[in-house]
């Protein structure tokens, strides 16, 4: 351990660092991984006696009383030191030259978690680390403990994790023949100017072949340098596993995570490459990354998805591959869209039930739209609204539903052979689930439940071990997230009724102005305003159901990380699912369905009218209300929050950190930043459940009720062309370095899009049957039109009512209408007046809700069996990956036969040399000793062995 806070180091320690940053101040051995900390000197006060004498500095009490900032030597000895100290003060109050210092609550506690630091990293040593610390020579400040990774520990490490590593052997990768190889040759000649250009295989016609590193069999490897054999990510990978599995004695710390929870450290990261902007001129992959991939100009480049793999981790390539995939998906799906929208326009002019109903000679005169202070209405007045609909209701938007349903199954079909795909070229088939380290929480609540268990005594600690928590201790954490779920989405559905009650009453208010303006557009008016109140709620609620969503798993007090991150996201999907589609589920499916009829509606407060569709439809509200919801959560949350709130975090820990250092200037600080400085500013990586989530729920919009609007497919891919350089952006430039995870699918978040894309299918079933006009319209022109047309649809679906049946004290008042009214017309099959079952429904209705129930039925039997042929056809994995994979194996059987030969072969030739000296009579003994020696040293010194030396035959 470098311990630069030694007696004479103090000036000019920063002078010494490494230019680049990245290694030791000795600029040889490179530092992977960073542990960072605040720490204060203590601040002792003098006992309250009034014979203190004064006290001596220099003196012995210097070295009694040390806090590891003075002294000479390692941690060991200092703590040595500090123990026989504080015994002679017990034993020997007053000896001469003494200061008895009385430590306050602050520095008591300051102390301990020194002694923690301290024994923590004696611990990293005896690991085989090596430490770099910085001088702690101010009276607060920020320091930092850098830790470097020789060969001998990461080998050990590697072969105990089963990391694969390239061999010397690589094989050819069997292309593909026939019409599909010319195919993709065309494809590549015509994407050639959208790839990234960044270094690739000289040769991809080859692959190299991998296998778990293991010491014995050193002699497979390609080990040109043992110092860049393993990759920064693979180095900070190891690094973190023995930081997670080292513990300390003091409060029992299982881990640096317990110990960055109790805030003995403040953070633990690797480091960036470099820095990514710049005037020099050597390149990192951080900055090929920013050129590349992470700027807004670079928006029509493929993605650089192997070196986002190499830099980041399996984990965080698999979500940027799933991403792009995702975006190149939604490229048909908007073209089709647009398709389908345009055909709404080009045929609304030719819209027979639009036509009729804006056509003012057809005097269909209808009932109030409020008690008292509406008047009748011509559904002429309606024109507007019915031609908007038609833009959005009509033929094609069945067609399309089917089509979005098809293409989320060949979407997840694509995604599961592209995953297999990558599995293959990142040597991630076969990979084994690593054991996982508990989390400190779960540690924690552990060792409180063996503290409380009185029969535990020291001698049954080992057995006491094997303890783990059960179902009656987590009992507590289950029912409040039972209960705290349900009240949250109670919560949900009590801020839709808010925003209904808000549009109804509004809806009278406006009713009552004297402003004939303000009357007449009563409904835009309220869907307008209502639609923003909505979007607000939702957005608040998003953010504290985040929050609460990760307290609830918490509480749960889950064993692993991956149990926790599992748990999070189904109750952080959930609450932002129902919070999401609550309000757009009201207006597809309830909205107008519980009006009642003229003469018998149905009130809220005993004084408002429930509110009912427009004379379209709630179809073209439907539309309003997703569109306006998702654009403003695209807009708003998933692109403002995500570059405001990064940086204004940045910019708190800056300012906090430039505050601490001004209260004392060190003028031995160089004024360069290091980069471990730099990384230190930025925002730790806290996962990638926001990211998926943002993009799950927005699937959802593009899928579940994709009938009402098929322009969401291109307003989700415009999004996502921003969305994919912004998180790039935010990685490479305003995050630090993420530990390396291998992971070789996304977990949970497929089933959860599988469950989407079923759900999607029954959803646009009933919107189509019961949201649209489509299944009435279908029965009108099939059972009921005279000419088989769409002539008299209109007046088919209005019933009529006598006005004089209207409640005393509901009729208009000072009715301005031009003629008498007798009967108003409200939309509904239900029996006229004259009729022996008067306002009861007819035989049409029935009739009409017969086929929708048939429509949904066949409709989701249909696409069911659709997507599950298109699953059957498509295989998951792909052919030649299959084919490949088989042909790794036995390539690497038949190349680890050919080395064992070939070693036991240079064994033999050793002892037959050997032999022929020995017969010889010649030094017999001391060639014995020689040869074995030259079998087993190198003449560097490194570690080699019967195999090394076949690797330089």
């Amino acid at each position: 351990i470098m311990n630069n806070y030694m007696d004479g180091t103090q000036g000019g320690a920063r002078d010494k660092a490494s230019p680049s940053g990245l290694h030791f101040r000795n600029s040889k051995r490179k530092v992977d991984y960073v542990l960072a900390y605040h720490y204060r000197r203590r601040l002792g006060r003098q006992a309250p006696s009034a014979a203190s004498p004064e006290p001596t500095r220099g003196s012995a009490s210097v070295t009694l009383v040390s806090n590891g900032s003075t002294g000479k030597g390692r941690a060991e000895p200092q703590q040595q030191q500090q123990d026989d100290g504080q015994r002679a003060l017990r034993e020997w109050p007053g000896l001469p030259g003494l200061e008895v210092l009385e430590l306050s609550p602050l520095d008591a506690l300051e102390e301990e978690r020194r002694l923690q630091r301290e024994e923590y990293e004696r611990n990293l040593l005896e690991a085989g680390l090596e430490i770099e610390k910085d001088p702690e020579n101010k009276s607060q400040g920020l320091s930092f403990v850098r830790i470097h990774a020789p060969w001998q520990v990461l080998s050990r490490e590697a072969e105990l994790l089963k990391i694969k590593m390239p061999t010397k052997k690589m094989y050819e990768i069997t292309e593909e023949k026939g019409i599909l190889k010319t195919l993709n040759e065309i494809w590549c000649k015509l994407t050639e100017p959208l790839q990234p250009q960044v270094p690739q295989q000289e040769n991809t016609k080859m692959k190299t072949l991998s296998y778990p590193f293991s010491r014995e069999k050193i002699y497979l490897y390609n080990i040109k340098d043992k110092d860049t054999f393993f990759d920064s990510a693979t180095r900070s990978r190891i690094v973190r596993e023995i930081l997670k599995r080292t513990s300390t004695k003091a409060r029992n710390s299982m881990g640096i995570g317990t110990l960055i929870a109790n805030n003995v450290y403040d953070a633990a990261y690797p480091l960036h490459d470099g820095e990514y902007e710049g005037q020099n001129d050597d390149m990192n992959e951080r900055k090929l990354l920013y050129q590349e991939w992470a700027r807004y100009g670079v928006f029509y480049k493929f993605q650089p998805i192997d070196l986002i793999r190499k830099y980041f981790g399996e984990k965080i390539g698999l979500y940027f591959a799933w991403l792009g995939l995702y975006t190149e998906f939604l490229i048909p799906s908007s073209v089709v869209g647009i398709i389908v929208f345009l055909y709404g326009c080009i045929t609304i002019e030719s819209d027979i039930p639009s036509k009729e109903m804006c056509d003012q000679r057809n005097a269909f005169t209808m009932c109030p739209l409020c008690d008292k202070f509406c008047d009748y209405w011509n559904l002429s007045s309606a024109c507007a609204t019915a031609r908007a609909s038609h833009l959005f209701d009509n033929p094609a938007t069945v067609f399309f539903s089917i089509f979005m349903a098809l293409w989320a199954t060949m979407f997840l079909e694509q995604w599961k052979r592209l995953q297999m795909r990558l599995s293959y070229f990142w040597d991630l088939t076969g990979l084994e689930e690593e054991e996982e380290h508990p989390r400190p929480e779960y540690e924690t609540k552990l060792l409180q439940k063996k503290l409380k268990n009185k029969n535990i005594t020291t001698e049954n600690s080992n057995e006491n071990d094997k303890e783990k928590l059960t179902c009656s201790d987590r009992m507590p954490g289950y029912a409040a997230n039972f209960g705290l779920i349900l009240f949250m989405i109670m919560l949900t559905f009590s801020a839709v009724f808010g925003v209904i009650v808000y549009r109804i009453t509004t809806a009278a208010a406006l009713s009552f102005s004297t402003n004939e303006t303000t009357r007449s557009n009563v409904r835009v008016t309220v869907t307008a305003t209502a639609v923003i109140l909505n979007l607000v709620v939702v957005l608040i609620l998003d953010e504290i159901y985040g929050a609460v969503a990760k307290w609830l798993t918490e509480i749960e007090i889950p064993k692993t990380e991956k149990t926790f991150e599992e748990r999070l996201i189904l109750k952080a999907f959930l609450l932002k699912f129902v919070n999401s589609y609550a309000s757009i589920f009201y207006v597809a499916f309830f909205k107008g369905r519980f009006v009642g009829r003229p003469g018998r509606y149905v009130y809220v407060f005993e004084s408002y009218r429930m509110e009912e569709c427009a004379p379209g439809g709630c179809l073209m509200e439907l539309c309003i209300q997703l569109s306006i919801i998702m654009l403003g959560k695209q807009l708003i949350q998933n692109n403002l929050f995500e570059i405001g709130i990064p940086k204004l975090k940045k910019l708190l820990r800056k300012l906090k950190d430039e505050r601490t250092e001004l209260k004392e200037m060190d003028t031995n600080q160089s004024k360069d930043p290091q980069q471990w400085d730099l990384d230190y500013i930025l925002e730790p990586f806290t996962g990638l459940t926001p990211e998926y989530m943002e993009m799950i729920i927005q699937f959802g919009f593009v899928t579940l009720f994709v009938a009402s609007f098929p322009l969401a497919p291109v307003f989700a891919l415009l999004n996502n062309i921003i969305e994919v350089r912004l998180d790039a952006k935010k990685f490479v430039t305003e995050l630090r370095r993420p530990d390396t995870v291998r992971a070789k699918d996304i977990g949970i978040w497929y089933n959860i899009l599988s469950c989407i894309g079923k759900l999607s299918v029954i959803i646009n079933a009933f919107v189509i049957a019961v949201t649209s006009d489509f299944i009435p319209r279908l029965m009108y022109q099939y059972a009921y039109s005279h000419n088989g047309t769409m002539h008299g649809f209109i007046n088919h679906t209005l019933s009529y009512f006598n006005v004089s049946q209207l409640k005393a004290g509901t009729q208009p008042e000072n009715s301005l209408f031009a003629q008498e009214v007798s009967f108003c017309r409200f939309k509904d099959y239900r029996e006229p007046p004259w009729s022996p079952h008067q306002y009861e429904f007819s035989k049409q209705y029935w009739a009409v809700l017969s086929a929708r129930l048939a429509f949904v039925i066949l409709f989701q039997n249909l696409v069911m069996f659709l997507s599950v042929l298109v699953d059957w056809m498509i295989p998951d994995i792909p052919k030649d990956i299959s084919e490949q994979i088989k042909k790794e194996k036995t390539v690497l059987v038949d190349f680890f036969l050919k080395e064992e030969h070939e070693k036991l072969k240079l064994i033999e030739s050793f002892i037959s040399r050997d032999k022929r000296k020995r017969r010889s009579g010649t030094k017999s003994r001391r060639t014995r000793a020689a040869s074995f020696s030259q079998c087993h040293r190198s003449p560097k010194g490194s570690f080699t062995s019967f195999s090394s030396q076949h690797t330089v035959v």
